[in-house]
């Protein structure tokens, strides 16, 4: 017997900057959500000129244009989880805090896109202040890395225990949930950890992955676990899967070389089609 049971893509939106080297921002995101199965929509809130060896220049999208893309895509699309990077200016930041009110958003990953992997500055000073205030308490999930994480906490990160210090603080003014990411910690292991208020520590370590190929490593996780919770996973699992992810795609493009600086993962080493559910 026939039925006439329709379908649709799950949807994952990242809401962050361009990037013209192709191994961050916007364009890392859409890989990671194609490469899960999952459908990847986007909002464009800068434009960078950048490649693998730095970031040259950076414009920002209007107020208008950014609030027209997200208003397009949510008036049309169901969308199951977002992903927040790099906001350049406090007027794009409040944008996406009043967005999260007005669509009712849950499954939002912000990641404080704040200094890139080859230490750019891409975020105006006044614009941190509203993620903190308007931002952190409206989100699911932050992950900052360990720079990011000490210049947000107002302390210092050498170790796994600062790293627990600097989390509790964040916790304490507004997150809900907060990943340490430890890549840039000295040692043979990689360690992750996901804080939350009402649960222990999730621990995740796997091995140092000996590579250059690191640009884009931290939009590629927080797109990865937007990818997984629009999957339906819970927040430890994606977060989990996410960090299995982001691993294989260093080691498969470990031996590759991209450019002149640090390149790109390997994101579609192994490439999902994109997942039916229904409508």
């Amino acid at each position: 017997m026939k039925t006439n049971t329709m379908f649709r893509y799950p949807v994952a939106l990242t809401i962050a900057g361009s990037d013209s080297g192709g191994g961050a921002g916007i364009q890392a995101d859409l890989k990671t959500f194609s490469a899960l199965g999952v459908f990847g929509a986007s909002v464009i809130t800068s434009i960078t000129a950048q490649n693998t060896t730095g970031v040259r220049g950076i414009q920002a999208v209007s107020p208008e244009i950014v609030e027209g893309q997200i208003n397009a895509v949510f008036e049309d699309i169901t969308v199951d989880a977002v992903k927040i990077g790099m906001l350049h200016n406090r007027e794009a930041a409040r944008i996406v805090a009043c967005a999260i009110d007005r669509f009712s958003l849950s499954k939002v990953i912000l990641d404080p896109v704040m200094i890139s992997t080859s230490g750019s500055k891409l975020m105006e000073d006044e614009t941190i202040e509203v993620i903190v205030n308007e931002l952190f308490p409206k989100v699911m999930l932050v992950t900052p890395n360990i720079d990011e994480a000490a210049f947000l906490s107002g302390m210092p990160i050498r170790n796994e225990e600062e790293m627990e210090k600097a989390a509790q603080e964040l916790l304490a003014r507004g997150c809900r949930s907060v990943l340490m990411k430890g890549g840039h910690l000295e040692g043979s292991e990689r360690a992750d950890i996901l804080f939350t208020k009402d649960a222990a520590p999730l621990r995740l370590v796997v091995p140092a992955v000996q590579t250059q190929n690191t640009h884009g490593t931290g939009c590629t996780l927080s797109s990865a676990i937007a990818a997984y919770m629009a999957l339906g996973k819970e927040l430890p699992d994606a977060v989990s899967l996410a960090k299995e992810y982001v691993t294989a795609a260093l080691e498969a493009g470990a031996d590759v070389q991209t450019g002149h600086g640090h390149g790109p993962m390997n994101h579609l080493f192994a490439p999902v089609p994109l997942i039916k559910i229904k409508a």
